[in-house]
């Protein structure tokens, strides 16, 4: 089973993923001993805000790809917040 996932931070901020092991990944996301490179660390605290479940990896890939291209938080507020999936 593979997961794609949206996080949020305290500032409202949104970062888009997919993973075969949520509960490693959003540890990893919000892991404070090394930030060099690493978005997520630099910029958390994250929590999981919403999430699906895919069959395969290749379409956790392209339903990430998906919600990328929208490059709006109003359009994941609107479409993915409103109607949880529940993960």
């Amino acid at each position: 089973m593979f997961f794609v996932y949206v996080l949020q931070n305290s500032k409202g901020t949104f970062y888009i993923g997919h993973t075969g092991n949520f509960v490693e990944r959003l540890k990893d996301h919000n892991r404070s001993d090394c930030f060099e490179g690493h978005y997520t660390r630099k910029n958390g605290p994250w929590k999981l805000v919403w999430c699906e479940e895919h069959e395969s990896r290749s379409s956790a890939m392209q339903r990430e790809r998906e919600i990328k291209r929208m490059k709006s938080a109003s359009w994941i507020r609107k479409h993915l917040l409103n109607k949880q999936d529940g993960c």
